[in-house]
């Protein structure tokens, strides 16, 4: 037997005002039920009522059959773990996909908050839908629900929807947001992918040097101290780095914390940040990547809300918001103060010397043609596949330097340890 979960905490405008003298009188409780539809179907949910009889009314007013009413104890209480039930990236894309879908086979809007929330496997996520079909129902718009949840939605998603509520086309609007979404999580991917690599290398090698200085070296280092004869310039390289490294590793986590408790004090500064920032974009090897990618999120998410129908200067504000880096950032409001002025907007992108000459001339014809939208998207197709090929050459490239390194690292010592030994070995032949 299928079964879902709903959660019923408020009754249509007219129920409520007809019960308010009522409730005023005696406080409701959270009451957990279960019951079957017409159609057999197991259903589960909470409601706040102030007796059990009241509960079995209103779900008999449903069209439920209720099997199952108790009142909520603390034991019923979902307990939230720090770090665990969070909503995800994925989360949003298959709720948008998937809302998109129903809002145009005509499915109304509640009905399809109930589906969505009840099919959920994310707790958090559920709790979160459940929340905006009760908005919902209560007589707010979609996106004032949306509002309500700024962890979960962030301004781009609730702004479009807005705009797709004032305009009728909900469904387009969402289908755009599900396109937005994919491409963006592609491309996130795409990079964690090229990141996750040389992380894993440069930690076992650090792993390994440590292991080999902290518990390896000692053990050849009296072993040789029994020789009494002078250790070659290697081995006695490796010794005094093992016993600098015994001496003073505390010192040195130590100065490691220190220094991340540093940075992180300095990242969150925004003049920190906008230093930092800035640098990335003038790296030598990540530099030319980054700027690549901030171009294509600033023309995906521009083009975006410029064809939903949302005003240049709103669009600007959400997109700065969204850039991922704080000089493109910087650069983008400097752009929307110049618009607000009445100048247009590929002359104040060339002065920000943040996007490259050919995107500014793309958007200036866009915006002549009266088709920037689509030549924005035509932008961000093209520096995705910048950004694929970016990272596809960096991997390329990094692979072979860290294999070396790491076979650098371990070969090195093993040659450092085993001198000593070859030279007695041929002192006695």
């Amino acid at each position: 037997m299928a079964e879902a979960t709903t959660t019923v905490t408020q009754a249509p405008a007219a129920a409520r005002k007809a019960n308010a003298p009522k409730a005023a009188k005696k406080a409701g409780s959270i009451y957990l039920w279960e019951a079957r539809n017409k159609a057999g179907e197991l259903k589960k949910g909470e409601m706040e009522a102030p007796d059990q009889a009241s509960v079995d009314a209103r779900l008999k007013s449903l069209g439920l059959n209720p099997t199952k009413v108790k009142r909520k104890g603390l034991l019923d209480s979902e307990l939230a773990i720090p770090g665990m039930g969070g909503v995800t990236g994925k989360d949003i894309l298959i709720f948008t996909r998937q809302f998109a879908t129903m809002i145009d086979a005509g499915l109304p809007l509640v009905q399809c908050l109930e589906i969505l929330g009840s099919q959920t496997e994310n707790g958090a996520f559920r709790k979160v839908i459940f929340q905006i079909k009760n908005k919902v129902e209560g007589g707010s718009t979609f996106s004032d629900g949306l509002k309500e949840h700024p962890k979960v939605f962030d301004e781009l998603f609730i702004q479009l929807c807005a705009a797709g509520e004032v305009g009728g086309i909900l469904d387009t609007i969402l289908n755009r947001l599900a396109m937005y979404r994919e491409k963006s999580e592609k491309l996130k991917r795409k990079v964690k992918g090229a990141m996750v690599y040389p992380a894993i290398v440069i930690s076992v090698a650090v792993g390994v040097t440590a292991l080999l200085l902290l518990k390896v070296t000692p053990v050849f280092a009296k072993m040789f101290s029994d020789f009494g004869s002078a250790l070659p310039a290697p081995t006695q390289f490796v010794v005094d780095m093992s016993e600098w490294l015994q001496s003073y590793i505390g010192y040195l986590i130590g100065g490691i914390i220190l220094f991340i408790i540093a940075f992180t004090a300095f990242y969150r500064n925004p003049k920190g940040r906008e230093l930092f920032d800035a640098g990335v974009l003038r790296a030598p090897l990540f530099g030319d990547l980054v700027r690549k990618i901030a171009v294509a999120r600033f023309t995906r998410t521009l083009g975006t809300m410029i064809s939903s129908g949302v005003p240049i200067l709103d669009a600007l504000e959400v997109t700065a918001k969204t850039a991922g880096n704080r000089s493109v950032e910087k650069g983008i409001q400097y752009v929307k103060t110049k618009i607000s002025e009445g100048k247009n907007i590929a002359g104040p992108l060339a002065e920000t010397k943040v996007f490259p000459s050919m995107v500014v001339q793309m958007i200036g014809v866009g915006e002549a043609t009266g088709a920037m939208d689509q030549m924005l998207g035509k932008i961000a197709d093209f520096y995705d596949d910048e950004v694929d090929a970016g990272v596809n050459g960096l991997t390329a490239m990094i692979e072979p330097l860290l294999m070396v390194f790491l076979g650098g690292v371990v070969g090195g010592f093993l040659i450092a340890m085993y001198l000593p030994i070859f030279s007695i070995a041929g002192a006695i032949k």
